[in-house]
């Protein structure tokens, strides 16, 4: 996620020691200082040209940055010698090495924990996992276009065709989260290579909007004006998740029906391309036409180019609904606030739980079951969260973090149940403001 070549401000201060209140001064875009391990790097200029986004590292400024940098880079060695330049001093060696209070102890047994899973070869990947995965989406496709080639276009065949699709479509997009947090090939550039081609060609996305995104999810989970997936702020002051409608309890059919399936082909279809053209990511863009080439190259043959696109749009409805219950029934439900400057475990796990493994989570899910084990450690192949699972729990309950995990029936019920709250506050706040 750091640049390789790198540039210093020309009004970074001379090399130093300083203490906390100094860095925390550091924290207005175009004057952003951050701490990795108990180094001081000025990093206000060097921001733009960030590859994993200039907000990640804002939600940083003035702050100790050693566990993100940490799960977020899997080469630390190579991070650290572009890193230099920005390097302007250290702390003072009378200051804690964590900022805000944060428990030391737990700290350092979360980063021993780490250790401990990197020597048992938890982050390895097992190269023939991720080959079949990728065979599996491209046979659901070629399936679902002999289908159409065999049996034509009636109404049945094509509701198969469109399951197919679907599922190979939801698939990808968990194959391309994981080339997206650089945990399947040995080096980042070629994780880079083929997440362009996963989530461009084989979904027709950006690869640069993606990271944008969601690495600041991961960076500061379910935390308001941080988090990119958390929209709304209740006007009485208290964090609402409002993904999925206002006033959920009074139009609930509606959003059930609606909301989910939209998300993909109207909300992020176009934040997709607009960012595309706005931040000029023309090879994103370049990836992404040749996925709406390839699909149309196969089916106007056959539909027209009218029903094609109703198809395509039928398509994306399901994998929009597939898509928004499995990524938020481990984030809805958990608590939504301001920044409270945690260490990295007690973040995490405050703004996510677990849906219980079955080969069946697993595979729907993409592994995001282990939603704990994947925060906690976004470059780990998903293969291995079950192996890190037992020494997460532990870990947690040595320091009375709760490690909560759900069914996967009673997480969807508390989504629900999550966004009635929800729309009954929003009611309150409307009819009291």
């Amino acid at each position: 996620m750091w640049d390789s070549n790198p540039s210093n401000s020309s009004l970074s201060p001379p090399f130093g020691t300083y203490t906390w209140e100094e860095v925390q001064k550091h924290t207005k875009f175009g004057d952003q200082w951050i701490v990795v391990e108990r180094k001081v790097y000025n990093v206000s200029q060097w921001v733009k040209r960030h590859p994993g986004g200039l907000r990640i590292i804002g939600h940083y400024a003035g702050e100790d940055a050693t566990e993100a940098f940490t799960a977020f880079h899997p080469d630390l060695q190579l991070v650290r010698k572009y890193m230099k330049p920005l390097l302007i001093g250290e702390l003072e060696a009378s200051e804690p090495s964590q900022d805000c209070q944060k428990n030391a102890a737990l700290v350092e047994d979360f980063r021993a924990l780490r250790e401990h899973l990197e020597a048992e070869g938890c982050f390895k990947t097992q190269p023939l996992f991720f080959i079949l995965h990728l065979g599996h989406i491209l046979l659901l496709e070629a399936i679902a276009l002999m289908l159409v080639w065999c049996f034509g276009t009636g109404w049945i065949n094509t509701a198969i065709v469109a399951v197919l699709m679907a599922t190979a479509q939801s698939q990808a997009g968990w194959l391309q989260h994981d080339f997206g947090h650089l945990s399947v090939c040995k080096t980042s550039r070629w994780n880079h290579l083929v997440h362009k081609f996963v989530i461009g060609h084989l979904k027709g996305a950006s690869a640069g909007w993606w990271n944008h995104r969601h690495f600041q999810h991961h960076a500061k989970p379910n935390v308001f004006k941080k988090d990119p997936d958390v929209l709304t702020h209740h006007p009485h002051g208290r964090v609402i998740n409002h993904q999925l409608g206002l006033m959920f309890n009074t139009f609930f059919c509606h959003c059930f029906s609606v909301g989910p399936p939209l998300l993909i082909p109207v909300y992020f279809q176009f934040q997709i391309f607009h960012n595309m053209i706005l931040h000029g990511l023309w090879v994103d863009l370049a990836w992404c036409i040749s996925y709406y080439v390839r699909y149309f190259l196969c089916y106007t043959q056959f539909y027209g180019v009218f029903w094609a696109v109703i198809l395509f749009n039928f398509v994306r409805f399901m994998e929009s609904h597939w898509f928004v219950w499995v990524t938020q029934m481990s984030h809805i439900p958990m608590n939504i606030d301001y920044e409270k400057h945690q260490d990295w475990l007690s973040m995490q796990l405050v703004a996510t739980c677990n849906i219980e493994q079955s080969p069946f989570n697993d595979w729907f899910s993409g592994h995001l079951n282990f939603q704990i084990e994947h925060h906690l450690f976004p470059t780990m192949p998903r293969h291995n969260y079950w192996r890190a699972a037992p020494h997460a729990r532990a870990l947690c309950d040595k320091y009375g973090v709760k490690y909560q995990e759900k069914t996967l029936y009673g997480a969807f019920a508390d989504i629900i149940r999550s966004l009635e709250k929800s729309g009954e506050l929003w009611l309150d706040a409307y009819l009291n403001k």
